[in-house]
């Protein structure tokens, strides 16, 4: 399976996507299994594992669950080197264009590179902008950077640009895990028509009229996560927007 190629054809067809951020360490077991049913409900397109601190080392037992339970690809969202796992389907090669840590820049990246190639792992390289979403979140706080000021459209367009300019495949817009103010549609749409590249949003999206709102402004694809995992009856709500959205 191309992951890439299936989010790329679904960008060309106008086809909005949903991903579904899951921690390896809140989820697991029958919890696990239960969400794994209610996303292949809801016709997820893509199950991201991972997040900015994992303290169990859950993360291979996890992928492995999921590709038990459901046959939604999986993505790795990795929040450290030791995130990666042979059995998911990609991973998200990020390099966070938002901060001047030299580590998570392209330090970290050599020497996970060949540990990816070696688990012959899909790598989508993908440009991660942190925005200011109200409060200091983990990613944030672990990362030792700030964020782009909410109001800073034209600054996150640019950099956005320039990760496309120097290769990368995907620019993924996030306010943070839990983030009190989710990324504005102006800063969206600003990016989505600054970019060719598909555009990837997240962070405090929490209802499926701001799902919608982010989709219209020009998000190609929304990720989900807080939301799901404290309420999971409105997975299926958020879903339906890209269907909603498609069939305009």
């Amino acid at each position: 399976m191309n992951v890439y190629k299936q989010i790329l054809t679904n960008k060309e067809k106008n086809k909005k996507q949903i991903a579904v951020l899951i921690d390896p360490d809140k989820a697991a077991g029958k919890e696990l299994e239960l969400l794994c049913a209610l996303a292949q409900k809801a016709e997820v397109d893509f199950l991201f594992v991972g997040g900015s601190l994992l303290t169990n080392g859950n993360i291979h037992h996890c992928i492995k669950s999921i590709k038990n339970c459901c046959n939604i690809p999986v993505v790795i969202f990795p929040g450290s080197t030791m995130q990666i796992d042979g059995n998911a389907d990609a991973i998200l090669f990020l390099s966070l264009l938002s901060g001047r840590n030299a580590d998570l820049l392209i330090g970290k990246h050599v020497m996970a590179a060949p540990i990816v190639k070696e688990q012959k792992l899909e790598a989508i390289s993908t440009g991660y902008i942190l925005i200011d979403g109200g409060n200091i979140t983990t990613v944030q706080y672990i990362s030792d950077t700030k964020p782009i000021p909410a109001d800073k459209a034209d600054i996150t367009a640019c950099t956005a640009l320039a990760g496309e300019m120097l290769g990368m495949k995907l620019i993924f817009l996030e306010a943070g895990s839990g983030a009190h103010i989710p990324v504005n549609e102006t800063t969206i749409e600003k990016v989505a028509q600054t970019i060719n590249i598909p555009l990837i949003v997240g962070g405090g999206i929490r209802t499926p009229e701001k799902a919608m709102q982010n989709f219209k402004a020009g998000a190609d694809m929304i990720v989900i996560g807080n939301l799901f995992e404290k309420h999971p009856s409105l997975l299926m709500e958020m879903a339906a927007t890209r269907f909603e959205y498609f069939s305009k």
